[in-house]
């Protein structure tokens, strides 16, 4: 007999179930079995007298073979098939679970995040923590549909590198062969070489930063959703930042209903609020010159709720190296080699301070930065110096704009950040299956 999967089993049928004992229970002269698979949980009932003296085999999580006939019925038990129940005539164990570390059946929480992460594997068979993570999946998924819809390439990058991405110390090294090498922080320069090629590319990736932060939000490794396009600016990325992200959503509001509901998370399709650095900082009454708090993202969310909000055009001194200026961004100058620039045109006013690039703040919590970068070989090695970087570790990715390279732009989004977003998380762990952090490498 062909298995059938608990969603799909009908009125009348005789079936045969793989499934994990989820609920145990005895009742006069019958046990009640809750049975789960991929697909969802049903209630098995045992009569025949000889199958009752077995159940003592049966333990919490076993996994089990079912043969039995499919009844109508009105189960009234919380996340069960209301409709049907299998009267069960024969079950094999084909696994026994021994003693439960955790609880998989509990109906509150109880459990503590660190036991939870503990026992990860165990605390995926939830059907709660299991939808989180059926979001996560179909957010990648339209991701990447978005896009390979759109003619990006979809490209595999790095993951070991010979210096920083993007400045700063917080590398993890590691020992390659004779030499010191890092776990890439960032995919940011490979995609930009990629992007003065074949113009639109985008991958889904791993990065990992040694900061040695212990909060709710921040993770040492995590995954990016990452896009470049060339011939763009700050403002045609974030156009296509805002479409995906509405595009997410809906598909999620679509596809994953039956995971909204178990989670009691009620989400819409956000608007998007554009607006520029200088107008935020008076909007929220921060000094100027400061980077946004958690608290100043906060306070955009109350005042513009269900919003994705473009923070952009930001003071050059608080973004990377690889951000552009914008005295020369997406202009017939920006065509010139940066040397024989009017002195006039580098020394304007307020532009000389400012940045092509930007935030997307959603929910209160910033979800991605961008903007347009350098791709003038000489603008890049002053910024790099004033950054106090050496341009020396950067020469490969200096030279890749030495040979016909166009303006462009692009962002990064984190996987799980909008995951902790979408699904009300309130620390990002629940959203990654094995979390690295500073204090946890297993397992």
């Amino acid at each position: 007999m062909k298995r059938t999967y608990i969603q799909d089993i009908k009125v009348g049928q005789s079936v045969l179930l793989k499934a994990w004992v989820f609920e145990l229970r005895s009742l006069a002269k019958m046990e009640f079995l809750l049975l789960r698979d991929s697909s969802g949980i049903v209630q098995g009932i045992i009569k025949d007298v000889n199958l009752l003296k077995r159940v003592s085999e049966l333990t919490l999580e076993s996994v089990v073979e079912i043969k039995g006939k499919v009844k109508k019925a009105n189960v009234k038990a919380e996340l069960v098939r209301s409709d049907v129940e299998v009267e069960i005539l024969e079950f094999e164990v084909l696994s026994k679970a021994e003693k439960l570390p955790i609880q998989v059946n509990e109906k509150t929480t109880t459990t503590s995040l660190s036991n939870k992460l503990d026992y990860r594997y165990l605390d995926l068979r939830k059907l709660k923590i299991k939808a989180i993570f059926k979001i996560q999946s179909e957010i990648a998924h339209c991701f990447r549909k978005f896009f390979y819809d759109k003619d990006f390439m979809e490209v595999q990058l790095p993951s070991i590198i010979s210096s920083s991405s993007e400045g700063g110390t917080e590398l993890f090294s590691v020992n390659y062969f004779e030499k010191k090498a890092y776990l890439a922080q960032s995919p940011q320069l490979y995609k930009q070489m990629l992007a003065c090629s074949v113009e639109n590319v985008f991958t889904i990736t791993p990065v990992w930063r040694a900061e040695k932060h212990n909060t709710i939000r921040h993770l040492n490794e995590s995954r990016q959703m990452d896009i470049e396009m060339a011939f763009s600016g700050q403002m045609e990325v974030m156009k296509e930042l805002e479409l995906v992200v509405k595009y997410i959503v809906k598909e999620v509001l679509k596809k994953c209903k039956e995971e909204l509901d178990l989670l009691k998370i009620k989400l819409k399709v956000p608007k998007a609020k554009y607006i520029s650095y200088d107008e935020t900082v008076k909007l929220l009454e921060v000094k100027y010159g400061e980077d946004l708090t958690p608290e100043n993202e906060k306070k955009l969310d109350e005042k513009f709720p269900d919003t994705i909000v473009f923070v952009h055009s930001w003071p050059a001194s608080l973004k990377p190296f690889y951000i552009m200026p914008k005295k020369f961004a997406m202009s017939p100058a920006s065509a010139r080699p940066f040397e024989s620039r009017p002195n006039n045109v580098r020394a304007s006013s307020k532009n000389s301070e400012l940045s092509e690039g930007f935030d997307a703040i959603y929910k209160g919590m910033e979800i991605s930065s961008g903007g347009q970068r350098i791709h003038v070989p000489d603008l890049l090695i002053e910024k790099l110096k004033s950054k106090k970087l050496n341009p020396k570790n950067f020469k490969d990715y200096i030279d890749s704009f030495r040979f016909g390279a166009p303006e462009h732009a692009g962002w990064s989004i984190g996987l799980e950040r909008l995951t902790q977003l979408i699904t009300g998380q309130k620390n990002i762990r629940e959203v990654v299956l094995f979390p690295r952090d500073r204090e946890r490498l297993t397992p």
